[in-house]
């Protein structure tokens, strides 16, 4: 805290700023420093009021060894000056009577006697104050529930009372009530106590979350898997990180551990990993710990016990450490609470749990489920189940002569048998085999940095690739092998044209010189050449085709096309005469390409379907794939979705028989998922494009996966999939890339606005809030994108206008507006400004309506310019919504004169309906509102009647019923109060 507070005005406002900061050591602090501040003023009640927020800050902060001492100096204050307490502290106090006991109760060091004698205590007041003692009965039921004891004469006396202003929430006592038919083995009856705490019916601080975490498991006993799913995501949220709720998220590592989803357990524990040294209490600890150990028991039972994983802080940990350390201090902990009890429950209640066996093998959690094996260090990514991998031979000659064999047809095993030589090659006891079938060790050398360059292109580093194909056609040239250097050269001219050139004005101009200038140079090499065997004739063509090819793609100038056809006639021609079957496919298909670059879809389908039947008869079938894609591609451009979704769906089967890298299958998914949409199959396509992301993510491709995983949230966002978004949003963000700011800032910066978005869609506007005012400070600094800046802090002055902070409101809407200058977005800030004014309009009437108006002058300003600059607006009429708010707000504070006037005007500029629905619904609305205020507030029913009555007539007329239903029931008001 900057300065103390040095009046009672300050202190109370000070208190007020705490209050709005969520639990935790920084709000626990600040109040620790207000309470020596109000120590200062010679009136009680400051004292007591920051007291009072000191307790609240201990107890939900997890420090429950304090609350009972700072609840002390509350119960002095009061026997000493009671009149300082006010009906609303004094019932405050009464309340927190039931705080302490809590307190106790997590505190194995507090004599069970003591606990007793608290209550003892309370009854005592509450009998004093003529309370009732309803409250009293649930804590002493509490207490036996907690020792194991007579749980059920405590249950009745408690739960047969009549609620008293002091009894706990409805929430509340609904999860104590299911609690007790959970521990007796009624599943069905617990989840009937508490339905409506899952439905959302009653909540309070800790309700939901704290029912959430109990239910997750009977709901699953009993088959309702999908509510599970549905009520972990959303509950997860409403607890994590937070040290008073540890217990909860150790129940939710459990759910993890028994559904078969170890790896977001782990993902799970590693974001609340201060919670090892952040809670405070015992009891909650204990919780937490048995949770932990449960998910941590399962990751080891599986396999991955030397797993890293986040524990205490100060060292790394194993699984296997973590839970050594766990199951000790765990163990612990139950022991001495049985000690202080004098019973064996929480020992009992802990060897239940982690003797639990899973109660699913695989329940989809989020819309990124992975296995222990994803999360495992340097992963390797590994082929498809379905495929057996072929096997690899032992004898070193034969693995060379098979790798060459595989190479020269392009085969898809050929990289598992390089990788095999590369292993060998680099042992330092290698012996190269004296055979001249083999040849010598230079030439192997070069086929390995031959197969590195590959490698290096398919994942875009150009550069390397160049170097290293170089390098391998020195190597080929040493070995005496003209042909194979000449194609190691001809790749390394490919290669480095794809370099991105530094510093061009234009790059794609560049490009596409660099790729004549490459082909050129593939030509003379070809000519040049001597010794050059069928396939390397073959492959050399390739380049130059492919080279062209790469040019048109580049360029997109019909001048580019024909070039291009006539190489690959060259190679096919070529290939067909010498029989090398993979080259005549690969001209087929550069064909069928070149086609559909030039815009003739239909003759590249053509000649697709050709390619297709040639594969089936002569192969190589490992080409089907990667061609039936294309088809798919083309079919979508072709808009056949359905016929597109077949080949799209077939291509994936056939990829499976391949390793994962020889085809595209993150591709093919992205396709699958544009054909699912364009099909109305939406939950479809999520999952292919979260598959796609996930399978980018894995090949390394780590820019095209958060690309496609953001637009994955968004349509997840879009089908109302609020927590699926979230969830799968948290996971991204909790990468190591981006935590450590490798990612580019902007593509974080859009994922979390999508989170943003979703929170505000999940009717946590706190959470909302709190992540849009961060963004939005962040994209003030955006110079090159003023524009995104003007839409995300319009987006940050709604949600503070919803929260009620419209001074926060105002500011953020001048940052947008100044940004708007900069780069115009006149519809969204028209928006933003327009929903301000209602919302300050509805939340403060009239007197609001200064401010509201002033959001809306800037709206008719933004409007003005939108006109004089020719922008028509997508959406509704810029003049014609800002009229309609002008009514509306005027009504929220009683001008109703001027309403009804504002939205005559914004009938004038709707002008009279038409055929389309959207205009009618908002042509209806307004009449609605204009016959509202005028008929009820202005007391002039006639002249609204006759409004209303023209209005359904016309609307019917012209087939818009629906529309009128809102007019018809407010004319039969109207009519009744006549």
């Amino acid at each position: 805290m900057p300065t103390a507070p040095q009046t009672t005005h300050e202190l109370y406002q000070a208190l007020k700023e705490n209050d709005r900061r969520p639990y935790g050591r920084t709000r626990t602090v600040t109040a620790e420093e207000l309470v020596d501040a109000a120590e200062q003023f010679a009136e009680a009640a400051p004292l007591v009021h920051a007291l009072l927020e000191l307790q609240e800050a201990y107890t939900y902060g997890s420090e429950p060894r304090k609350s009972p001492v700072v609840f002390a100096r509350l119960l002095t204050l009061f026997d000493e000056q009671p009149d300082v307490f006010d009906e609303r502290l004094r019932h405050m106090l009464f309340w927190r009577f039931k705080w302490v006991a809590h307190a106790l109760r997590q505190l194995p060091e507090i004599p069970l006697a003591s606990l007793r004698q608290w209550l003892t205590e309370m009854r005592h007041r509450y009998e004093k104050a003529g309370l009732g003692l309803q409250p009293y009965y649930g804590q002493a039921y509490q207490l036996a529930a907690h020792v194991g004891e007579d749980t059920t004469p405590a249950y009745e006396l408690w739960a047969g009372r009549t609620r008293t202003r002091l009894s706990d929430c409805e929430a509340c006592e609904i999860c104590e009530r299911a609690l007790y038919h959970l521990v007796a083995g009624d599943d069905e009856r617990a989840l009937r106590t508490w339905e409506p705490v899952l439905a959302g019916k009653e909540s309070c601080q800790e309700e939901p979350a704290r029912s959430v975490s109990y239910a997750l498991l009977p709901l699953l006993r009993t088959g309702r898997t999908d509510r599970a799913r549905e009520l972990h995501l959303a509950g997860y949220r409403g607890c994590r990180r937070n040290p008073s709720m540890s217990q909860e998220v150790g129940r939710h590592l459990e759910f993890c551990a028994l559904t078969g989803n170890e790896a977001r357990g782990l993902e799970l524990l590693a974001e609340n990993r201060s919670l090892f040294d952040e809670v405070d209490s015992p009891l909650d600890l204990l919780g937490f710990l048995t949770g932990v150990e449960v998910l941590l028991q399962r990751v080891e039972l599986l396999g991955h016990g030397e797993l890293p994983t986040a524990g205490y802080a100060g060292r790394t940990w194993t699984v296997a450490g973590l839970r050594a350390e766990v199951r000790g201090r765990a163990d612990d902990l139950a022991a001495r609470f049985d000690a202080r009890n004098g019973t064996t429950a929480h020992t009992d209640r802990r060897r239940a749990r982690l003797d639990r066996a899973p109660l699913l093998d695989a329940l989809e959690l989020t819309l990124r489920p992975r296995s222990l094996d994803d999360v495992a260090p340097a992963a390797p990514v590994a082929a498809p189940a379905a495929r057996t991998a072929a096997a690899v031979p032992e004898s070193l000659p034969e693995l060379i002569a098979r790798a060459r064999e595989l190479d020269e047809q392009g085969h898809p095993d050929a990289p598992a048998c390089w990788a095999r030589l590369r292993t060998l090659v680099a042992a330092r006891d290698y012996t190269h085999p004296d055979d001249p079938a083999v040849g010598p060790l230079v030439r192997l050398r070069a086929d390995l940095l031959a197969d590195e360059a590959s490698r290096a292109g398919d994942k875009d580093e150009f550069a390397v690739a160049a170097d290293l194909y170089e390098e391998a056609a020195g190597l080929y040239d040493d070995a005496g092998l003209p042909g194979q250097a000449a194609l190691a050269r001809a790749s390394a001219l490919l290669a480095a044209a794809e370099v991105p050139a530094q510093g061009a004005a234009d790059a794609t101009e560049a490009k596409a010189a660099a790729l004549t200038a490459a082909h050129a140079s593939m030509v003379r090499l070809h000519e040049e050449a001597p010794g050059l065997a069928p396939y390397h004739e073959a492959r050399l063509l390739r380049l130059r085709a492919t080279a062209l090819g790469l040019r048109l793609q580049t360029s997109g100038s019909e001048e580019h096309v024909a070039p291009v056809l006539a190489e690959v006639d060259l190679l096919h021609a070529f290939a067909t005469r010498h029989d090398v079957v993979g080259q005549v496919s690969g001209a087929l298909l550069l064909r069928a390409s070149t086609y559909a670059l030039s815009g003739d879809l239909p003759a590249a389908v053509t000649g697709i379907d050709a390619l297709l039947d040639r594969l089936k008869a002569h192969g190589p079938a490992w080409h089907l794939p990667r061609t039936l894609g294309l088809r798919g591609r083309l079919q979508l451009g072709l808009q056949d979705a359905q016929a597109a979704h077949a080949d799209l769906t077939e291509s994936l089967r056939l990829a499976a028989d391949w390793p994962a890298d020889a085809v595209d299958t993150a591709r093919l998914h992205g396709d699958l998922a544009q054909a699912c949409m364009y099909l109305g199959r939406p939950d479809e396509a999520l999952r292919h494009l979260t598959r796609s992301a996930e399978l980018d993510l894995r090949h390394g491709s780590r820019t095209d996966a958060f690309c496609t995983f953001s637009n994955a949230a968004q349509l997840s966002l879009d089908l109302g999939r609020v927590e699926d978004c979230i969830a799968l949003l948290d996971s991204l963000l909790a990468e190591s890339d981006v935590a450590s700011g490798e990612l580019d800032d902007r593509l974080v910066a859009q994922l979390r606005l999508t989170r943003a978005r979703a929170l505000h869609a999940g009717d946590d506007l706190k959470a909302a809030t709190t992540e849009f005012v961060a963004l939005a400070a962040e994209s003030a600094g955006w110079d090159d994108d003023p524009g995104s800046h003007a839409m995300i802090a319009a987006e940050t002055a709604v949600l503070l206008g919803e929260s009620g902070e419209f001074g926060r409101a105002r500011e953020a809407a001048d940052q947008a507006l100044a940004a708007h200058a900069r780069d115009p977005r006149y519809e969204q800030l028209s928006s933003c400004l327009r929903e301000l004014a209602r919302l300050q309009g509805q939340q403060q009437g009239p007197d609001g309506l200064a401010d509201a108006l002033a959001f809306l002058a800037d709206a008719g300003r933004i409007a003005d310019e939108a006109r004089a600059a020719g922008y028509e607006a997508r959406g509704r009429s810029l003049d014609s919504a800002l009229a309609y708010e002008y009514g509306r707000v005027n009504a929220y504070a009683g001008a109703y004169g001027d309403a009804l006037a504002a939205l005559e005007k914004a009938l004038a500029l709707l002008g009279e309906p038409g055929a389309e629905q959207e205009h009618a619904g908002e042509w209806a609305e307004c009449v609605r509102l204009a016959g509202a205020v005028e008929g009820i507030y202005l007391e002039r029913p006639a002249p609204a009647l006759t409004r209303l009555d023209a209005a359904v007539s016309r609307l019917t007329a012209l087939g818009h019923t629906d529309e009128t239903e809102s007019l018809t029931s407010l004319a039969a008001r109207l009519r009744d109060e006549e």
